[in-house]
């Protein structure tokens, strides 16, 4: 009785992590040459991929996962898919961690847009990533991906770019669940200024706020709320980026 019941509850065990784990269908190519260096900036606005903290292991989500900019800084893992068409090109037991930098757009002239068009789960990631799951002659494989938690070196960044009137500020680096959810803005004679996502990671503040000293607040994807005081002293310049000390769990 005692060890059929250890069984049933290891095969229970066995179900909900299989439950909890929570993998999707979709496929993946690879794009940017053998060194990646051919997916530096993209559609999230992060420009060098080293600097703003995402390196190598990135992709271009297709529309349907790239949610118009939201899913910016998330991190999934991917493994190829052996059980189905193209199986035969994975690579087994392989996975890799990619963190989303870019937009796949849909290719209209192919049917339905092609891997990238509306409906369509699907990876282009950096050569030397994908080269960790598929092999290189395939181009294309089926894979299994979830959305994980994302882990970072330092703190959330911040760039500032704009003009007199109008900021434009990519946050970047984020860990925990890797996104931006809402942003606000405050200078050192403003109180907490609500800003809008204008494109990727880029949130827009239409307020002057030059040679002021300027405070963020962040709210990831995931829920999490941190303030980010003091941040940028007044005599800051546009162009320049911001290293802070905190980061997000989730």
């Amino acid at each position: 009785m005692a060890k059929s019941l250890i069984l049933l509850c290891a095969a229970l065990a066995a179900c909900f992590a299989l439950a909890a784990a929570d993998w999707s269908q979709g496929t993946a190519t690879f794009y940017g040459g053998p060194d990646g260096s051919g997916t530096m900036g993209g559609a999230c606005g992060y420009g060098n991929l080293y600097n703003a903290g995402y390196g190598i292991n990135n992709a271009a989500l297709s529309e349907t996962l790239f949610n118009d900019g939201v899913s910016c800084g998330q991190c999934y893992l991917v493994l190829c898919d052996g059980s189905r068409p193209g199986g035969q090109y994975c690579k087994p037991g392989n996975s890799v961690t990619v963190s989303a930098t870019n937009l796949c757009p849909p290719n209209y002239t192919l049917p339905n847009g092609g891997w990238c068009g509306p409906g369509s789960p699907h990876f282009a990631m950096a050569q030397p990533a994908w080269k960790n799951i598929g092999i290189l002659q395939a181009g294309i494989i089926p894979v299994l991906y979830q959305q994980i938690k994302c882990l970072r070196n330092g703190g959330v960044r911040f760039v500032i770019t704009g003009s007199n009137y109008f900021l434009l500020v990519n946050i970047q680096n984020l860990a925990g669940s890797g996104s931006v959810g809402a942003a606000w803005i405050k200078g050192g004679n403003t109180g907490w200024i609500q800003m809008t996502r204008n494109w990727g990671a880029n949130w827009q503040a239409l307020s002057g706020l030059v040679g002021q000293g300027l405070s963020f607040a962040v709210t990831s994807t995931g829920g999490q709320y941190i303030q980010f005081l003091n941040v940028v002293p007044g005599g800051w310049q546009f162009g320049m980026t911001f290293n802070t000390y905190k980061n997000f769990d989730y």
